[in-house]
């Protein structure tokens, strides 16, 4: 009886435990790209950089191929279009990353406000934004825009 069950919970409830884990690290995925989509909207000029950014950032973040961060970026654009606000991509990623993590999407965002090498107000005001909603300090902010900074001037 016990060997019965065991089997039934590795048959159908592991199995269907690991999907629900596949589909919220999917979900996390999609929102950490959405807020990346936000940011190349923030100065109301998408350009080929930004674009390029988001796929560069996100095969690095999520270790995946570019055909893969192609196609997260689209179905992130879809539901940036759809969304009412930034609130339910950046409260998925508060609690499902660590600070370490967290931080690393700040730079990330960074990236892709630097990514036309120009820092306009409304970037610097989303990335503080969505630093604020995932409980990044200012201190790891400005880190995080230094660092960025100083790769580009390399």
């Amino acid at each position: 009886m016990f060997k019965n069950m065991k089997q039934f919970f590795e048959a159908r409830i592991q199995s269907a435990m690991e999907s629900e884990s596949d589909s919220d690290e999917q979900s996390l995925r999609l929102a950490t790209a959405a807020l990346m989509i936000e940011m190349t909207r923030a100065d109301f000029e998408v350009t080929d950089d930004e674009r390029s950014a988001v796929d560069s950032v996100l095969r690095e973040l999520f270790a995946i191929s570019e055909s893969e961060a192609n196609e997260l970026a689209v179905l992130a654009e879809a539901e940036v279009d759809n969304a009412a606000c930034l609130y339910d991509f950046t409260r998925m990623v508060d609690q499902s990353f660590t600070q370490p993590q967290k931080q690393r999407v700040v730079e990330m965002l960074w990236r892709v406000a630097f990514a036309d090498t120009q820092k306009d107000h409304h970037e610097e005001y989303l990335v503080r934004k969505i630093a604020d909603l995932i409980h990044v300090s200012h201190e790891d902010f400005i880190k995080a825009r230094h660092r960025v900074e100083q790769g580009l001037a390399e």
